[in-house]
Formats: C-alpha cells, structure tokens, sequence
C-alpha cells in the first residue's frame, strides 16, 4: 500500500512538473504570436522594435545566471564575461567566412556553436579552481574574470593573412602583417559584424535555453545540485561529488550567457567590449533580473528580464518621474518575490486554483 501511494504521488510530482514546464514553454511562444501579429499590423514603434532581440538577449542571461545562482547556489558577477566570450568567438568566425560561399543562416548557426563551445571552455577553466570558494569569495573572482576579459580584448589585435592567423597585445603593427585583414582591432573591437541576429532567432534560442534548463533541474543531476546548494556536508556524505556537480552547472550556464553573446554580437555592425556592455554594471543588471524573479524561479526571471528592460523605455516620455518610477517597481516586485507574507499569499492563490482544477477533474 505503501509503495502504491510513492508512486502516485511521485507521478502528481512529474505531471505537475510536466504541466509547469509546459505553461513556461506556452507564454514564450504565446508572446511572440503576439509580437508578430502587432509587427505585421505595423503597431509597434521603431523603438519597440529595436527592443526585441535584446529582450531574447537578456531573457536568455537572466535563465543562465539562475542556474548558477538559484539552483547551484553560488554568486557569480562574472556572467557578462562569458556574454564577452561568446561574442566576441562568434563575431571572428563570421568575419573570417564573411567572404566565403557559405550560407549566411549555417554561417550563424555555426556562430552559434562556437560562442557557446567558447564560452563553456572559459566557464569549465574557471570553474575548476574558483568553485572551491564560497560567499563573497567566489563572487569577487568571478567578477574579477568578467572585468580581465573584457581588458583583455580591449588590449587584442589580430588579424589573419596568406601566413596565417596573427596576435598583438600592442597595436595593429605589430602584428606584422603581409596584407590580409585586422579582425579584432584593440578597443575599436570587431566591425562589419553582418546584423543576422532576429527576434525569432532569440525566441528559438530562448525556448533552447528553457528546455536545457528546466530539465537539467528536474533530472537526477538537477536533484543533486539542489542538494549540494541546501546541505554541501549532507550531500558529500552521501557519495555526491560537490566539485564535479557545480563545475557543471557553471559550465552550462558560460555555455548559455555565450550563445546570448553571439545573439548580442549579431545585433550589431560594431562589437566593442566597452564597460557599459560586458562590465561589472551589465553582470549586476542580469543579478537583478534574477533576484526580481524569484531565486531559483526560472519562468520569474524571464518575465523580470522582459519587464526591467521594456520598463525604461516605456517610461522615457516621462523624463522627470521615469527613474523614480522605475525604482518604485523594483522595490514592489522585490517584495512580490521575496516578503514571507506575499509568497504565502501567492501560494494560496495557486493551491485554489489547483485545487478548482483537480475538483474539475474529478466531476469530469
């Protein structure tokens, strides 16, 4: 008897799970019918417009740092960093084939693929000797990651020639090139980047990102990261390998901000790794759109990413009251996720309306 209640309530567990998930999946596909049913109807403004694919950009880092954050349980403020990598990995690619007979959709899918494979490589190397620190720790390095790399392309010239590829920490002639082309020139950055980036193509990776995500949370390997995050000593007692377990979660989640990169590169005909867009500010933004959604809620964080990046612009005509507005609706969605009383309250709404679904089910 026993045994049979286990495996109903664990097959409640999985169809919730399922239906959660499922209800994610549909607002994202949902919100972009919407988007181009009104882009069609030619109801959205120029700049609107412009908006979207960094919607899809921030939406997709905001999903990546969760992973690390609310369900690896570590503070990194390096994620622009692997934004950085990503970018800037893909954009050379697509500069070296600019030329080429390949398509330009398999040249961006290939992009891609690099920038998210570039940015694993950097979370993987990292991760090994940074993930056995803790609190404050960790997140001071990682953030000192995120601005190293950022100084690091700003200082890089390379160029590529009959010769072959060329690197220079000094200036373009130094490279001592025989002719070719300077790809990446020093804190000009990268331009002529071909602008291949799409809202459909963000969406398409957005929903990519939710699926890695979600599932690696609901799997055994998601468990078992929960577990390390609530209790490292009870985990480790138990034969669960901490370093191995949060080195890939920190790996999945570079490889994630990577592919948003690439998205960011693409939007753009000039790439530059100016503070403003892969500094500490830009990690520290991402932060906040995970902790407006809720630690640990991934659905939470898209809709924070959508909101806070939507609300500024939405509100400039009111150029007198749009900060203060702004900063009024951080404070009051910071309550909605975090304040005991809210989350009770919320979850008292959600338990009636199961409860009406079940009730409903059962009549049926």
């Amino acid at each position: 008897m026993k045994m049979k209640t286990t495996s109903m309530s664990m097959s409640t567990a999985k169809a919730k799970t399922f239906r959660s998930n499922m209800i994610t999946y549909a607002m994202v596909i949902l919100a972009y019918i919407i988007v181009e049913i009104f882009l069609n109807a030619g109801q959205v403004s120029s700049l609107i417009k412009g908006l979207l694919v960094p919607l899809t950009i921030y939406s997709i880092m905001a999903v990546s740092l969760n992973l690390v954050v609310g369900i690896s349980g570590e503070l990194s403020l390096g994620h622009a960093g692997f934004m950085c990598v990503g970018a800037f990995a893909s954009a050379t690619w697509t500069m070296l084939m600019k030329s080429s007979a390949m398509p330009p959709l398999l040249r961006f899918i290939i992009a891609i693929v690099i920038g998210a494979a570039a940015a694993a490589v950097f979370g993987f190397l990292i991760g090994i000797p940074v993930l056995r620190l803790k609190g404050d720790y960790l997140a001071i390095v990682t953030l000192a990651f995120g601005e190293i790399i950022k100084n690091i392309i700003n200082a890089l010239y390379f160029g590529i020639d009959d010769h072959g590829a060329h690197f220079s920490l000094k200036d373009s002639l130094s490279l001592g090139m025989d002719g070719g082309t300077v790809i990446i020139k020093g804190a000009q950055g990268i331009t002529g980047t071909p602008k291949q980036a799409t809202f459909t193509i963000g969406v398409i990776l957005l929903l990519i990102a939710l699926f890695v995500v979600l599932n690696l949370i609901n799997s055994r390997t998601g468990r078992a990261i929960m577990a390390i995050r609530d209790n490292r000593i009870a985990a480790e007692s138990i034969g669960l390998n901490v370093t191995r377990y949060k080195l890939m979660a920190f790996t999945i989640s570079a490889a994630i901000a990577g592919a948003a990169g690439v998205l960011y590169a693409h939007n753009l005909s000039s790439l530059q790794a100016l503070p403003k867009n892969f500094g500490y500010n830009q990690s520290i933004m991402i932060l906040v759109f995970v902790v407006m959604g809720g630690i640990g809620n991934i659905r939470g964080s898209v809709i924070a990413a959508v909101i806070l990046t939507l609300l500024p612009e939405v509100l400039r005509g009111l150029n007198d009251y749009r900060m203060l507005m702004y900063a009024i609706v951080l404070i009051l969605m910071m309550l909605f996720t975090s304040a005991p009383s809210l989350i009770a309250l919320r979850q008292q709404i959600m338990a009636r309306f199961s409860k009406k679904n079940d009730e409903g089910k059962e009549t049926t």
